[in-house]
């Protein structure tokens, strides 16, 4: 199973790229796809107050494991 190891931000702090354990770099719906297949680990996806689905890190109490806290690149 892969993992993210780092981000890519647009200007507004919006997720737009994901890079993985690997060296893949995934758009945000290639992201998605992995995700929702189930094929990266220590996140999910949830459904926002505007009904568009995201991703996020499953919530463990480790803020250093957020997908907002990973590294840029």
């Amino acid at each position: 199973m892969d993992r993210f190891i780092a981000v890519r931000k647009n200007d507004k702090g919006n997720l737009t790229e994901f890079k993985t354990q690997t060296g893949q770099v995934l758009s945000y719906d290639e992201a998605m796809k992995r995700v929702t297949a189930g094929e990266i680990e220590h996140v999910t996806t949830f459904i926002g107050k505007d009904g568009d689905t995201y991703i996020r890190s499953v919530p463990d109490r480790d803020e250093t494991n957020n997908l907002d806290s990973l590294p840029t690149f």
